[in-house]
């Protein structure tokens, strides 16, 4: 007999071409011709960005991609304008101004516009990050904070200031730079009013107003306002030792003490620019140039009194608000100031009397009845009456002249 193409077959012969037919249909692997490593290769080199080397699926994916190399941005909002290099980033731009989000997670019901979104948002409650960083370990729960966090280690500065040219690693921090050319202070203060030009600029303000303080010492359970406040305190810790050879004071930070040092030692070596007066800190000598300059840049919300120190500042809003943060641990008694405490300690409980005149040696509990003292030598009366033009050596005693204006 002959077979369907017209040649002789035997049983042997249908059978083996059987297993043939069959092999094919129901091998998946029967058609695919191998591939040499040659083409492979050649495959790879086609589907790779010509600009930063990096591997794609599809040639249409590396076209895609090169959208970012050459600015081009198709895709644009028809709602704002925005243009973007994928259409998929388009959608899910739109659906800031649709407000749709069908997507909710089923454990806080937060909800979200995308699935992927949703994916990597339910990620934060699982506590999974399975994107790693090949050179630090660290991990995180989104791929794109793992890409953002590569430039610490690149040193990749992808978004460039149009005006000045200069780089980033981050869009946020080129938006925020383009506000000093601009001028531009898009973030107001809802307490005082006060236009700022960063987001975080604005954080640390507000902490202002509410007095809080989320930074915590773990050593000494002292709060601070900012961070960096924190981070000093931390750096100063106090130190087993850490005394006053002098007069056997405690002293928190080693440049606190080289500070007291100075009341013994009489030092002053910062010195104003202006009339010559020397001081024992940089900061009292700073508060004491701008009493030529006449600067005074922070503002009461309240009564509208200026002050050239945000230092001066907050102490000035606790007789508004009558708060008395600095308690004796001795007595109790509260008080608005720290110098105040400071003084109150020495002069009530521990009768220690850190300063003393140059002249005749007599000691006091405050550095400011020192300097009235001082007067007492000098004959130095700086408080003058502006009806009379005579003059005190103190305010208090101005004030009590004045009365006599008054009533008359």
């Amino acid at each position: 007999p002959r077979g369907p193409s017209g040649l002789k077959s035997s049983s042997s012969d249908a059978a083996e071409l059987q297993g043939e037919l069959q092999e094919k249909i129901y091998s998946p692997l029967s058609c695919v011709r191998a591939t040499l490593p040659s083409e492979r290769a050649e495959r790879a080199t086609r589907s790779s960005c010509s600009v930063c080397g990096k591997n794609f699926t599809t040639r249409q994916n590396v076209n895609i991609h090169m959208w970012k190399h050459n600015g081009q941005n198709p895709f644009s909002c028809s709602v704002c304008g925005e243009t973007f290099a994928q259409k998929v980033a388009l959608i899910a731009h739109t659906a800031a101004h649709t407000g749709e989000k069908p997507l909710t997670c089923s454990i806080c019901d937060k909800s979200f516009s995308y699935k992927y979104s949703l994916k990597s948002h339910v990620q934060t409650h699982t506590g999974e990050k399975p994107f790693t960083c090949s050179v630090c370990r660290k991990s995180f729960s989104y791929r794109n904070r793992l890409k953002t966090h590569m430039r610490k280690h690149t040193g990749e500065k992808p978004f460039t200031c149009p005006v000045c040219c200069k780089s980033f690693s981050y869009k946020h921090i080129l938006t925020a730079h383009r506000c000093k050319h601009t001028g531009e202070k898009p973030f107001s203060c809802s307490v005082c009013g006060k236009s700022l030009s960063y987001k975080h600029t604005l954080k640390s303000h507000m902490l202002m107003h509410t007095r809080e303080k989320p930074f915590k010492c773990l050593l000494c359970g002292n709060g601070f306002t900012y961070k960096k406040s924190l981070t000093t305190h931390i750096r100063h810790i106090r130190k087993e030792g850490l005394t006053c050879s002098v007069c056997g004071k405690q002293i928190p930070y080693e440049s606190t003490l080289n500070e007291h040092m100075r009341t013994h030692t009489g030092e002053r070596p910062f010195s104003c620019s202006v009339c010559g007066e020397s001081f024992a800190r940089k900061a009292n000598m700073n508060r004491h140039e701008q009493t030529h300059t006449g600067e005074k840049t922070f503002a009461c919300s309240v009564c509208g009194k200026s002050f050239s120190y945000k230092h001066s500042l907050n102490v000035h809003m606790t007789e508004h608000t009558g708060e008395k943060p600095w308690r004796c641990s001795v007595c109790g008694q509260c008080f608005a100031r720290r110098e105040r405490l400071h003084v109150h300690v020495r002069g009530g409980h521990t009768g220690e009397k850190p300063f003393s005149c140059s002249d005749c040696g007599k000691s006091f509990a405050s550095k400011q009845n020192l300097s009235i003292h001082t007067r007492s030598h000098t004959g130095e009366k700086p408080f003058s009456c502006t009806v009379c033009g005579k003059k005190f050596t103190q305010k208090f005693y101005l004030n009590a002249h004045a009365q006599k204006h008054t009533n008359t």
